[in-house]
């Protein structure tokens, strides 16, 4: 019996010891976000509500996906006392947090931060492990570097063609150089380089070619037009061609010439025709223009309008009456009254004659109420080239119902003072007429319309222009700024400061807005990770994926306007080719707002392709109702315009969009 009893007590004093010692804590090592992790909703709650304490907290928790996610909120807070709390990071056992850590350094763009990223750069990474990372670095670099970095960069020439990661960050390092104004001939030559090599990934080269589009270099050899040339017939990614054919027009050679004419008949895709169009301008009118014509007649909208902005901004006088028959042939409404902007813009005003047909066609189109409420504000801009209409703008548009008018009189008559033949013009009588126009930029300063403000006070703010001396002082704008409903009023609050700094000959920055629309975290936790919505308009459904892990504010607050019903009737107030359309204005102008406003959202998603949703903002933090659609790759808008979805069906229907087209209504589908 006892020899049975003795074993039982040793197995029972075992299970009694390892009783009391407490459960090892699990070994988490992958990034899993949810919307539904209340940790998580904490984490984006701090950033929210901008608690760089409290997030800080979260930077060594056991969970990689916590920390991940507080060193992401820290690249939208921007704050440069963050890079303490971040530089541990850097040697985080998981790349995720590494790479989110060294985006943050790159976002805030402290040049304080350079050393960190540099000193943390996985120089000895033989077999790879840390590519994504040293990528993330090589991009950082180039946000907060200054001359001796961009020297560095530029001289590498390691990596070679399966190095795809290293490549991808050392271009993307080159390009944000490039976009502070920063270059040299290392770095402009290693990017022709890689467009030079068809071996180099498409991802690598669309920088390049953004780079070429966008930098400020000086002028390239003839085996470099050749270089350039040779991408763009052999390479089948449209936002490739595109940057590159602005860039080729920037080289001012004639073979550039005839290549962009010629490609203007090959090629079938409007972003790269629009482009096409948009670099003709760098060449001789007379030599080009003919393409121009040509483009005129396209069905294709954005094509038309591009070719209708080309004669707008690089028309002769000669063709001045050619432009008005033209916007009788035109199918657009657009179109004909860019037509007439720049028919008006191009007759002399010594033939009277012909000036009074162009102005009594635009005044007619403005009279009539059954054209759309853009095309009559179109037809108000489109009567500033000449001048002498200043007073017709101002009785029939400063105080118009329509907003979009009396935002489209304020716009007009800064035309007219920013023309820089302002005096030519009027002659004799530009005092007096300035002395009235002052007079109308008082008026709105001092009126109800955060719109009208905002525009009357970008005039007041241009040194240039010396409306300084119409006004005793600055004290009116000092009471129209006390007077702004904010946050909806941001913007404006912006361009009054701007106008005093002028005035008073400071220099003073206003803060992005304070916390004042808590997310709702209600709706947040009911959401999947990947969510869509379908807008409906005439021309063809939308479905976007929303992306709430990365943008959760901006997401939800799309989300909440879109179940309370708030775009449905709303237009697409604005269109630019090859660029972007925008919607979301409760003004229908693009100034309109509600009373809050939402943070900046930045994540590791960039404007790489068309079809990316993004939030429109006056600044940072200023963030609220307007969302936009690219309509191709837009980078230099990464890490400045919160990214929250990407359009998964209907990028034909978003090519189509036009000035004034209605959002019938959005619905959640999931």
């Amino acid at each position: 019996m006892n020899k049975l009893i003795y074993p039982l007590l040793g197995l029972l004093a075992i299970v009694l010891v390892y009783s009391c010692i407490p459960v090892t804590e699990e070994v988490i090592t992958d990034v899993e976000l949810s919307p539904a992790d209340p940790i998580f909703q904490k984490i984006l709650n701090f950033q929210d509500r901008a608690m760089s304490d409290s997030l800080s907290t979260y930077l060594n928790h056991n969970n990689p996906s916590y920390r991940y996610a507080s060193a992401m909120a820290y690249a939208s807070l921007r704050d440069s006392q963050s890079l303490t709390y971040l530089h541990p990071l850097l040697k985080d056992k998981n790349e995720d947090v590494r790479c989110a850590a060294a985006y943050a350094i790159g976002q805030i763009g402290h040049k304080s931060g350079v050393a960190l990223l540099i000193n943390n750069f996985e120089r000895s990474d033989s077999i790879k492990q840390w590519n994504k990372y040293n990528q993330t670095v090589l991009e950082a670099v180039g946000k907060c570097g200054t001359e001796k970095e961009l020297e560095f960069i530029s001289s590498i020439r390691t990596y070679g063609l399966t190095d795809t990661l290293l490549l991808l960050g050392q271009a993307q390092s080159l390009y944000r150089f490039g976009l502070k104004g920063l270059v040299n001939n290392k770095g402009t030559q290693h990017m022709l380089d890689l467009i030079d090599n068809t071996e180099v990934p498409e991802s690598v080269m669309l920088y390049a070619a953004q780079y070429l589009s966008r930098a400020k270099y000086p002028s390239l050899s003839e085996s470099n037009h050749q270089a350039i040339i040779r991408r763009i017939n052999n390479t089948n990614s449209v936002d490739v061609k595109s940057g590159l054919v602005i860039a080729l027009g920037k080289t001012n050679s004639d073979q550039a010439q005839n290549e962009l004419m010629g490609l203007y008949d090959r090629e079938s895709n409007t972003l790269v025709k629009c482009n096409v169009i948009r670099a003709l301008k760098n060449f001789p009118y007379a030599k080009v223009q003919s393409v121009a014509f040509k483009a005129l007649r396209s069905k294709d909208t954005q094509v038309a309008q591009t070719a209708a902005e080309f004669f707008y901004t690089n028309g002769e006088g000669a063709d001045g009456s050619v432009y008005y028959q033209m916007s009788n042939d035109s199918l657009n409404p657009i179109v004909e009254l860019t037509l007439l902007k720049a028919a008006n813009k191009n007759v002399s005003p010594i033939y009277e004659a012909q000036n009074l047909v162009i102005n009594n066609k635009l005044k007619r189109i403005f009279r009539d109420t059954t054209n759309s409420v853009y095309g009559r504000g179109y037809a108000l801009v489109g009567l500033a080239e000449y001048g002498w209409n200043y007073k017709y703008i101002y009785r029939n548009g400063f105080t118009s119902k329509e907003p979009v008018i009396r935002t489209a009189c304020m716009e007009a008559l800064q035309s007219i003072v920013k023309n820089p033949l302002f005096d030519r013009n009027f002659g004799l009588g530009r005092k007096q007429v300035k002395k009235e126009i002052s007079q109308y930029i008082a008026s709105a300063i001092n009126g109800e319309d955060p719109a009208m403000k905002a525009v009357a006070a970008g005039i007041l703010a241009d040194s240039t222009l010396n409306f300084k001396t119409e006004y005793q002082n600055s004290s009116f704008l000092h009471v129209a700024k006390r007077g702004l409903k904010l946050p909806a009023e941001t913007e404006t609050l912006y361009a009054l400061q701007s106008a005093i700094n002028t005035f008073d000959n400071t220099s003073t920055e206003l803060p992005a807005p304070e916390y004042n629309h808590p997310i709702d975290w209600e709706l947040y936790t009911t959401l999947s990770e990947s969510p869509q919505v379908r807008i409906e308009t005439k021309k063809g459904d939308i479905i976007l994926d929303l992306f709430p892990l990365d943008a959760p504010g901006s997401t939800v607050g799309f989300l909440k306007l879109v179940k309370d019903g708030y775009y449905n009737g709303k237009t697409f107030h604005r269109m630019v080719p090859n660029f972007v359309i925008q919607a979301g204005c409760p003004r229908g102008d693009g100034y309109g707002s509600l009373d809050y406003s939402m943070r900046s959202e930045v994540s590791q998603k960039y404007y790489n392709e068309g079809g990316y949703v993004g939030m429109a903002s006056a600044g940072p933090d200023t963030e609220g109702v307007q969302w936009f659609i690219t309509h191709g790759a837009t980078p230099h808008l990464d890490g400045r315009y919160t990214i929250f979805g990407k359009v998964n069906q209907g990028m034909d229907v978003v090519q189509n969009i036009q000035v004034g087209d209605i959002i019938q209504t959005i619905k959640i589908l999931n």
